[in-house]
């Protein structure tokens, strides 16, 4: 997966957006449209334990977090509907796959040698910093100056660290000083680029915008490169060297001969997997959106490049509309997004071929499903320095936050990259055999050795000088031939024999023009790959679904849709009278029989209150037994968002709540099949 990176006036409102959204321009919404304050929404989730930093009572580490009670579930939730929506919606095969991974493994995939960002210190004070990071951050700053020396206020926000301990940005001072207008429309032109520009270019910048330590207004060394896999050894003797696995991919291509076969050589076909992985960040920030452990869900989709890369299911996606943001866009310092149905954008070739496409839009789908703000969701193509140079082409799955456009999703075709130095190194054979429906004629220049008499004359050189020969290309062969017929005799360049050429005569090597039938075809096929950054996409969910209601802003409400809430039902008795005890508790395993989670709230505190602090939590739905309940049976529910309830029969209340927790109705329906309750006000 590319890195993973991570609401202003609402998207909906405009098509013109900033990489990284400044405080100074836009202000981040809730749910319900008015501005975020993720402090207090931060606060909120930390006490009620979604997440905490990791070893805190030690003084904590930074880019390390531990998820609590609900943030477990959330993220169970999200990886469940994960599950369904795409390895069993699409047949896909589940592997897991070894976290610990031996050195060879991410040298032949190039990890070892290029998988870094770039940093830059300063010499004096040891600081490091992200260069990228550092160059978005400081011309944030001065263009926040600006719009302040133009008379607009600008609401400060301030991050906090690991631990909480301490308040601090890298950023300490805004200067207030008006730039020039070219000057503005250069910055922005630059942070528009900013996954553009290489180590180099990096340092070209901050040489060019006089960037240094903002702390301590030091010069910086230039940028250099870090890579960002945790190193181990394996085994006792520490000879083995490892890495931690940056990300869950080289598994599934190791395994690709073993799937193709378990798939019983089905082509296309793709494997998904699910599970830990880890970066050693330069400055872990950002709460959940930049951390070293964390966890992904990737899919490898394996197509015969040869087919178009179509996909049989394209047409049931191809009216599904995306916000796309093009890299010709980016490159001329514009962040316009524009929407246009999938099928259209393969149909003009910015989306490069239709398994891209449909992965893209399915992607779409199930954010939308698990309750992401569509008004908050591009599809940002990479832009040439970003994307590999064997990807055909990358778009990101960006979700809008109060720390800006957040990368969440990357969907890459990787073309035959991966496989093919695997096999390279390996020997392993990672193609696809195919029995052609008709058989190939193919005209070639085959070369024939006279093994007798090959061996005495070269001895230990035998086998490199006999590999050196088969490797002729077509055209080399050709022209040896020629020469053959003419001479009787052929030099060869042979690196490490003799004097790096070898003579070959013909009694040793014939090389004549035949035809070749070729019944089956072999061939390496291309990959599609979605990769999901888990913790990024729960936090962004957080983010979408906090609001407060009218009056009552001291209490955060989490919206989850009913799949993905960590708890889907709250049981209150109305009072400790011990009549309602049996009833909740037989509920409570009712419930949990049919796989709902609930909680039961029995305290002394309203029922209001109860509710209030269960909203906190995101809990979808909410019964309460009553007096009503132990003459009749009947309880009511309460739908989190609206406060609005139903009653009815404890196994009509089940299924609707069942109902909902499938995704298969909406609160509106349950309205229109159970009479609505105003009997017991939800009051303090």
């Amino acid at each position: 997966m590319a890195s993973p990176k991570p609401a202003p006036t609402s998207p909906s409102t405009s098509s013109h957006f900033i990489k990284k959204i400044d405080p100074a321009m836009a202000t981040a919404t809730t749910r319900s449209g008015k501005p975020l304050d993720r402090p207090v929404m931060e606060s909120m989730l930390r006490r009620r334990m979604f997440y905490t930093p990791a070893y805190e009572i030690y003084g904590g580490v930074s880019g390390l977090f531990d998820y609590g009670p609900p943030g477990c579930s959330l993220q169970a939730n999200i990886i469940d509907l994960w599950r369904k929506h795409f390895v069993l919606e699409e047949d896909m095969l589940e592997v897991d796959c070894s976290v610990l991974t031996p050195h060879e493994v991410f040298k032949t995939s190039g990890h070892v040698d290029k998988f870094a960002d770039w940093m830059c210190k300063d010499p004096k004070t040891g600081e490091i910093f992200r260069a990228d990071h550092l160059v978005e951050e400081v011309l944030e700053a001065r263009l926040k100056g600006d719009k302040e020396a133009r008379g607009q206020k600008i609401e400060e926000k301030e991050e906090e660290d690991c631990n909480k301990k301490n308040k601090k940005k890298k950023v300490k001072e805004i200067k207030v000083v008006k730039l020039d207008d070219a000057t503005v429309q250069e910055y922005e032109e630059v942070l528009a680029k900013i996954d553009n520009y290489d180590g180099p270019e990096l340092g070209m910048l901050i040489n060019k915008y006089g960037i240094k330590n903002p702390a301590t207004n030091g010069d910086l060394e230039p940028p250099i490169a870090f890579n960002l896999m945790f190193q181990t050894a394996i085994g006792p003797s520490g000879n083995l060297a490892g890495y931690l696995r940056p990300e869950t991919a080289q598994g599934q291509f190791l395994n690709f001969a073993k799937l193709l076969e378990f798939n019983q050589q089905a082509m296309p076909f793709a494997s998904a997997s699910i599970g830990k992985s880890y970066r050693n960040e330069i400055s872990p920030r950002s709460g959940l959106l930049r951390v070293r452990e964390f966890l992904m869900a990737e899919i490898e989709h394996f197509v015969d490049p040869e087919s178009g890369k179509k996909h049989s299911r394209f047409h049931e996606v191809k009216d599904v509309e995306l916000r796309l943001l093009n890299r010709e866009t980016q490159l001329s310092g514009r962040t316009e997004v524009e929407t246009m149905p999938i099928g259209k954008a393969v149909e003009i070739g910015l989306v490069d071929n239709e398994t891209l496409g449909y992965f893209l839009a399915r992607i779409k789908l199930f954010l939308e499903k698990i309750g992401v703000d569509q008004s908050k969701l591009r599809f940002r193509q990479h832009m040439a320095n970003e994307m590999a140079h064997y990807a055909a082409d990358c778009w990101d799955a960006e979700l809008l936050t109060s720390y800006g456009w957040i990368e969440c999703v990357g969907c890459a075709d990787r073309s035959a990259y991966d496989l093919s130095v695997h096999a390279k190194k390996t020997g392993a054979p990672l193609v696809v055999r195919q029995t052609r429906a008709e058989p190939l004629k193919i005209e070639e220049w085959q070369i024939d050795l006279d093994k007798k008499k090959f061996g005495p004359r070269f001895k230990k050189d035998g086998k490199t000088v006999e590999a050196a020969v088969l490797a002729l290309t077509q055209e080399q062969r050709e022209t040896f031939a020629g020469q053959l017929k003419a001479n009787g005799k052929i030099v060869v360049e042979v690196p490490g024999v003799a004097d790096g050429n070898v003579e070959l005569g013909s009694d040793l090597v014939t090389i004549e023009k035949r035809t070749r039938v070729e019944n089956t075809r072999e061939y390496i096929p291309n990959v599609i790959e979605p990769s999901f950054g888990i913790g990024r996409i729960l936090y962004s969910l957080m983010e979408h679904v906090y609001w407060t209601r009218e009056g009552d802003e001291a209490r955060g409400i989490l919206s989850f849709p009913p799949p993905v809430a960590p708890t889907k039902v709250l049981l209150v008795p109305l009072s400790t009278n011990p009549e309602f005890t049996p009833i909740v508790r037989r509920l409570s395993h009712y419930l949990r029989s049919v796989g709902i989670s609930n909680r039961v709230d029995d305290s002394s505190a309203s029922i209001g209150k109860r509710y209030a602090r269960n909203d906190e939590l995101g809990t979808a739905l909410g019964i309460t037994v009553d007096f009503q309940t132990v003459k009749d049976g009947s309880v009511t529910l309460r739908d989190r968002d609206t406060t609005k309830q139903v009653r009815g029969s404890e196994e009509q209340i089940v299924d609707a709540i069942k109902k909902l927790v499938d995704g298969q109705e909406t609160w509106a329906d349950v309205l229109k099949r159970l009479p609505e309750y105003e009997g017991q006000q939800n009051v303090d």
